[in-house]
């Protein structure tokens, strides 16, 4: 018995200092499991196994705490089918059968190792084969023994130990189901219970008997519920973080906070801005072409078309100005237009003077092409930049005026 603790002890020392802290699905009720189990048991010693066998079935729920070590309850039944008769030492009734179809029944609790994960570690899956040593005790109560007429007919209450293996086969891509075999020895603690306590004055003692011991030799088939990471076992983290690691990134995150305030400021001024220029380019549709008498002669005109930024393409907006221009110049065969192009004083200067020459020129290919002036009717050039309005937007333009020459 104290080689079993001891034993036990030692496996828990190992399995504590393999414990696993990089695992996922760890939670209360993850890595359970239920087995359904059956198959033969009888005695250890004085008797051939499989001609004196009876049969055994029973149930285990287990709950893995790591991937080495699980702990469960079980529940397991002799049937009866055999006579364990044969006089043994100092007493001769153990195993006579009872006038019940089950003889025996065991309730108890266990501990499992899974030697192979605990020696060659574990990879974040089951293998397809794992051992695994198992340990438990429990409460074992034998129905009716039918020993004489003498003694009477006395239930057998005791407890027990076992040691015993499990050659698991884990079946599947997810390694939901486990087909296991499962041989064990199973001690009766108190077999002299099994004696009339009034011949036998050591019937309360316990221990471990090669003469109160039986071979289990079992096949069950596993079932392992879903857990919370959405497998049937422990999955390894991928990611592991030191407390410096944690640190940093969370300086990373107010990094990327502030830059997202900084980045929110700009975009609601760009947002005023834009509202701004809306509004000014809103003002500009409703204005009324500027027409201004230049000298004292009023058939002199003056018309302005108004550019966007960086452009030099005449918009919709703009184009019925062009157009009182050509409509005053077909009416007048003798009249021409002096066209000068002008920018605003944003931006560098040769893009300036290239933007007051492209809007010149812009006027006169759409009165050209559009309209079908003669060309040597247009005097167009950019007049490079302007300072004629204080809105600056207003600079960028073109200004037509129209000359007459009639005598």
């Amino acid at each position: 018995m104290k080689k079993l603790v001891l034993t036990f002890a030692l496996l828990l020392g190992i399995v504590a200092a393999q414990a696993q802290t990089t695992l996922t699905g760890s939670k209360l009720f993850d890595n359970v499991s239920v087995t359904l189990k059956g198959g033969a048991i009888s005695p250890l010693q004085h008797y051939a196994f499989f001609k004196n066998a009876r049969g055994i079935f029973g149930l285990e729920l287990r709950k893995q705490i790591t991937p080495v070590f699980g702990l469960g309850v079980e529940g397991e039944a002799t049937i009866n089918t055999t006579s364990w008769n044969k006089p043994i030492a100092d007493w001769s009734d153990m195993g006579l059968k009872s006038k019940n179809m089950i003889d025996h029944l065991m309730v108890g609790g266990f501990g499992s190792f899974n030697l192979t994960n605990l020696f060659f570690g574990y990879k974040g899956t089951p293998r397809t084969f794992e051992f695994e040593a198992v340990m438990g005790a429990g409460w074992l109560h034998g129905f009716m023994t039918n020993r004489n007429v003498a003694y009477g007919n006395v239930d057998l209450n005791s407890w027990y130990t076992k040691v015993g293996a499990n050659f698991n086969f884990n079946l599947g891509a997810a390694k939901a189901f486990t087909v296991s075999l499962k041989p064990a020895i199973v001690w009766d603690m108190n077999g002299d219970a099994n004696s009339n306590p009034r011949k036998y004055t050591n019937a309360s003692q316990s221990r471990m008997s090669a003469n109160h011991a039986a071979v289990e030799m079992q096949a069950g088939i596993t079932y392992h519920f879903k857990n919370s990471n959405g497998t049937h076992h422990f999955t390894l983290c991928d990611k592991l973080y030191s407390q410096a690691d944690l640190d940093l990134l969370n300086g990373q995150i107010n990094d990327l906070r502030s830059q997202l305030a900084g980045a929110q400021s700009a975009l609601d001024d760009c947002n005023a801005r834009n509202a701004q220029l809306q509004r000014e380019l809103d003002e500009c549709k409703s204005r009324k072409p500027e027409t201004k008498v230049i000298n004292d002669k009023s058939t002199d005109l003056r018309i302005l078309v108004h550019f966007k930024v960086n452009k030099t393409n005449i918009t919709a907006d703009q184009q019925p100005n062009v157009e009182r221009v050509a409509s005053y110049l077909k009416s007048h065969p003798n009249a021409t237009v002096t066209v000068r192009g002008y920018a605003s004083p944003e931006g560098p200067e040769d893009v300036n003077i290239r933007l007051a020459n492209g809007r010149a020129e812009a006027v006169k290919n759409m009165l050209v092409n559009k309209y079908k002036i003669a060309a040597n009717r247009i005097d167009a050039k950019g007049n490079g930049i302007s300072n004629m309005f204080e809105e600056l937007s207003w600079n960028r333009v073109s200004i037509c005026d129209i000359v007459i020459n009639d005598k």
